[in-house]
């Protein structure tokens, strides 16, 4: 057994216990530690699973497992890629594990793909311990800065096509990118007929920040969605998303290009055209709550 310790792992069973989901935890079974650090934003810990594979969790808080990952990384990305009709130059805010970059280079439309992440552990852990994800680093269209993106889409306006926001919950790093001037800036930086999909929290859970979150969107965007997906190891084993475009006329709901059965089956594990406009098929709770 590893030597490391982490207080959040107690006889064998990492625990995610929150304020952000009261009354519940997420537990998984450890079978190794592998490195654990305080960065300078943040408490990093990966470890070997029994049963989900490498872990990643910052702040005591899981953000992605080998055996899931897929489902959270094709949704946020493709959602927006599938919407727009050629995105050639895309930007991710945050995503430090590589995972949505190596979908981004999955559409041989894309020019240049570039990350900015406040976190330069999380960039260097994960090429290290993730390489599954962190493959998206190797592609030649795409470039790393390390730097707060608040900062950088105020020096970076109308020129990207799709911008991908896959930050942390807003408790902590990335509370500034859940707020309305935030996505003034996505906007600014977004060219003509632009989109964005941001990470969107829990319906079952977090629909006390959902709404004020969609409200600011709507307020910014002419046109805003929202969408989920399942995955098992994120609260309540769901995930939103906001989807929002600067084109009025484009339903974001249906793909603006799709891929062949045989396209799909090769490079995706949970994506497709079907899902994708499965997603923003709410349930009525949900629904109601955000008319």
């Amino acid at each position: 057994m590893s030597t490391l310790t982490h207080p959040t792992i107690v006889d064998g069973w990492f625990r995610e216990i929150s304020h952000m989901w009261p009354g519940q935890a997420m537990t998984l079974k450890v079978d190794k530690i592998l490195h654990h650090e305080k960065s300078k934003y943040q408490d990093v810990l990966i470890f070997d699973s029994t049963h989900y594979g490498r872990v990643l969790v910052l702040d005591n808080v899981i953000q992605c497992t080998e055996r899931d990952e897929f489902s959270y990384q094709e949704m946020i990305t493709h959602l927006a890629m599938f919407a727009h009709p050629e995105p050639k130059r895309v930007l991710v805010i945050g995503g430090g594990d590589g995972g949505v970059l190596r979908e981004i280079v999955k559409h041989d439309c894309v020019e240049e793909a570039t990350l900015v992440d406040i976190d330069e552990a999380v960039i260097r852990l994960s090429k290290e311990y993730l390489p599954g994800m962190s493959v998206g680093f190797e592609d030649k269209r795409c470039k790393v800065i390390v730097g707060d993106g608040f900062e950088y889409l105020k020096q970076h306006t109308d020129e990207y096509d799709v911008i991908i926001t896959d930050s942390s919950d807003p408790d902590g790093p990335a509370e500034s990118l859940f707020q309305a001037s935030y996505f003034e800036l996505l906007n600014a930086s977004l060219k003509a007929g632009g989109i964005i999909t941001t990470q969107g929290e829990n319906p079952w859970l977090h629909m006390d920040w959902i709404l004020p979150l969609r409200k600011a969107c709507q307020s910014i965007f002419p046109v805003a969605e929202y969408a989920w997906t399942s995955i098992p190891t994120y609260p309540s084993g769901a995930m939103g998303f906001m989807v929002c475009g600067k084109d009025a006329g484009r339903d974001l709901k249906k793909p603006a290009r799709t891929w062949t059965k045989e396209e799909e089956d090769k490079v995706f594990k949970y994506y497709s055209k079907e899902v994708h406009e499965a997603a923003f098929v709410l349930p009525k709770f949900a629904e109601v709550a955000l008319r």
